[in-house]
């Protein structure tokens, strides 16, 4: 009987960063996990989208800042050409304005350089099953210096959230403060599977892709704004 908590077969990566040094860290690290291959490295933007259509691999870990072609453009690509690749962002902070349009672009979430190497691989995990990583207090950060532009929330809601149920909305809102299905739950009191329906139900009825583009949503449409 097989473990259905076992992948059936490695995660695929493909490291696009034009730093070798960091390229060679990033292989160091993941190297070591069973279910992690590392198919092939770029150098730049353009290389990524080539190596990205002809490898299909799961996850493209992808610096933002590269040459040729950037991060964001590289995502866009990516998605735009509706490739079974899913992208993850790496930024450091003083690059914060690159990571708005990354997400824009159809990334499916972003982490900074330094994150901790388990961390590094539980997100490359949880973006290859499907589902997007969101850094609350980078993404707070982020809003925080673009909150002057965000509408009013005491407004009337857009039409796109004015088709979610008051339920959805409280969900949406747990969502884009960075809460997993499993907080959430405790906060609602109410078993996972229910949130993780409603969250389904929040994507299909926006039109997202996943949880990363609901907290974009969440916060331009003025449903969520950035806490001090």
């Amino acid at each position: 009987m097989t473990d259905a908590t076992v992948p059936a077969r490695p995660v695929r990566i493909l490291l696009a960063d034009d730093q070798p040094l960091l390229r060679t860290g990033f292989r160091m690290v993941l190297g070591t996990e069973d279910d992690l291959d590392i198919v092939a490295e770029a150098a730049d933007g353009l290389e990524a989208v080539e190596l990205s259509r002809r490898l299909l691999p799961d996850v493209v870990l992808m610096d933002i800042r590269m040459p040729r072609m950037d991060g964001v453009a590289a995502t866009r690509a990516i998605v735009d050409a509706r490739l079974p690749v899913r992208v993850l962002i790496l930024t450091t902070f003083d690059l914060d304005e690159y990571v708005v349009g990354a997400l824009r672009a159809g990334a499916s979430g972003f982490l900074a350089k330094d994150v901790p190497a388990d961390d590094l691989v539980a997100a490359i995990r949880t973006v290859a099953a499907g589902d997007a990583v969101v850094a609350p207090r980078i993404l707070r950060r982020l809003l925080d210096r673009f909150a002057d532009a965000l509408p009013d929330p005491a407004a009337a809601p857009p039409r796109t959230l004015s088709a979610l149920t008051e339920r959805e909305r409280e969900v949406l809102v747990h969502v884009a403060r960075g809460l997993s299905n499993a907080e959430i739950a405790r906060a609602l009191s109410v078993s996972e599977t229910t949130i993780k329906t409603h969250v389904g139900h929040v994507l299909t009825k926006l039109g997202l892709r996943d949880r990363v583009q609901a907290v974009v949503l969440a916060y331009e449409s003025g449903l969520v704004r950035p806490r001090a």
